[in-house]
């Protein structure tokens, strides 16, 4: 059975695509899942209209992540944590605890775009990035000072 996909699948193809797949495979699992159309010519139609919204949906989300990165180009945050002899500090300082201190200024960013290589374990500035879309990184600066 010839079926056309909906979107990349990676062990078939690209959107658009025309392949060739057995029918139980086509009936049980491709077509309910969504993941394709039976091969007609008005289900073309209806895959280009899609990718025409799709594409159209990820511009206008672009241009919301490019307006809240350019809001966040100056603001810092300033983290107070409790240190012991000689400036150790007791835990560290997580993307939650980054998260929170957002929040604290009116900014709601979820915590999973907030990217750190590992917790912040001393005190210092740091450049913190945010990944609010897979093309737009912002950067913040995270102050971690003493109580």
């Amino acid at each position: 059975m010839k079926v056309i996909l909906r979107e990349d699948h990676e062990k078939l193809g690209n959107i658009g695509d025309v392949i060739q797949v057995k029918p139980g495979f086509a009936r049980n699992f491709l077509i309910p899942r969504k993941i394709a159309y039976p091969a007609r010519a008005n289900f073309v139609k209806m895959i280009e209209e899609e990718q025409r919204q799709k594409e159209h949906r990820k511009n206008k989300e672009k241009k919301v992540a490019e307006e809240v990165a350019k809001s966040l180009e100056n603001v810092s945050v300033t983290i107070s944590v409790s240190v012991g002899e000689e400036d150790k500090m007791f835990g560290s300082v997580t993307t939650q605890d980054i998260g929170e201190a957002l929040a604290k200024q009116s900014i709601e960013i979820d915590r999973k775009k907030i990217v750190l290589e590992e917790p912040i374990k001393e005190l210092g500035i740091y450049s913190v990035p945010i990944k609010l879309h897979p093309e737009v990184e912002a950067k913040i600066k995270v102050w971690v000072v003493k109580e």
